[in-house]
């Protein structure tokens, strides 16, 4: 004879019993995945760094692209050569659609390179864009007239139009190339990025 099955080693009627617990990983395998973590970081940051000094090159074509905005100087005062000239407005919308296309460009290029992606990757991509956004903003300012209006007007002279200093009104452009790289970059992982192999549970073997 055998002994009745107490409460604890018997579930109840239509209830499942007890989950497994999770199998424990060994140490080898977490040294593994603790090399793969900083193989991951160590990607991100050299991702991160190259995209933030890529930003040199979005200021040089700010720089070169935007309008000037003319200024001109009755020897007292600087004033507006056109007071309803959109010249402001277009050097924010050069550097935003610059920054679009330099975020479509890194997107593509980070995902060419490093493929399989992963989070810390996907990180350092936008945290590079918005330093590179940053860099090219102070970059193409730097580059383009002095910020010194007043030392400007004396050089010209009175009644010469001179150009105002290149600005970015508009901050929320610096936004716009973090924005189309995460885009795209999730656009093209969505598209060619590998997939996980899938295998059909197995079917519960029946009692003999």
């Amino acid at each position: 004879m055998t002994a009745p099955l107490t409460p604890h080693d018997q579930p109840s009627d239509g209830q499942p019993g007890p989950a497994a617990p999770a199998p424990l990983l060994t140490e080898e395998e977490r040294a593994e995945r603790r090399a793969e973590l900083r193989a991951e970081l160590r990607q991100a940051a050299v991702v991160a760094a190259a995209v933030a000094v890529s930003g040199l090159l979005l200021g040089v074509l700010w720089w070169w692209l935007a309008p000037r905005v003319p200024l001109i100087s009755d020897g007292k005062a600087v004033y507006l050569k056109n007071s309803e000239g959109e010249q402001a407005i277009g050097a924010d919308g050069t550097f935003a659609l610059l920054a679009l296309g330099c975020g479509a460009v890194a997107a593509a290029v980070v995902f060419w390179l490093r493929r399989r992606g992963g989070v810390p990757l996907v990180v350092g991509l936008g945290v590079g864009s918005f330093l590179g956004s940053l860099v090219a903003w102070r970059f193409g300012a730097w580059l383009g007239p002095t910020s010194d209006v007043v030392a400007a007007a004396r050089a010209a002279g009175r009644g010469v139009v001179f150009d105002a200093p290149l600005k970015l009104a508009a901050k929320g452009a610096l936004l716009a190339w973090p924005l189309a790289a995460m885009a795209v970059h999730l656009v093209l992982t969505a598209l060619f990025g590998p997939r996980d192999e899938w295998a059909p549970p197995a079917e519960p073997e029946n009692p003999a």
